[in-house]
């Protein structure tokens, strides 16, 4: 979660809305996000959103199965 506090401060920094997600699969991040929708310009650009892109290019795959998803605030 440290590292994901991180990741909301940087979005903060940036002018966003403080947020951050993580993807962990078998104990290593595969997938890190902030809100970044005011910056891109992009209404679905929130943390959990970018993370789970990110992971799914990791794996190469659109399923997930056994990751879970960690955020700084409730998912919306």
């Amino acid at each position: 979660m440290t590292e994901a506090l991180a990741l909301a401060d940087a979005a903060e920094a940036m002018g966003e809305v403080p947020v951050a997600a993580l993807v962990v699969l078998d104990g290593v991040v595969i997938g890190r996000g902030y809100n970044r929708n005011i910056v891109d310009c992009d209404p679905s650009a929130h943390a959990e959103i970018v993370a789970l892109r990110q992971a799914g290019q990791a794996v190469g795959n659109h399923r997930l199965v056994g990751a879970s998803l960690y955020c700084t605030l409730e998912p919306c």
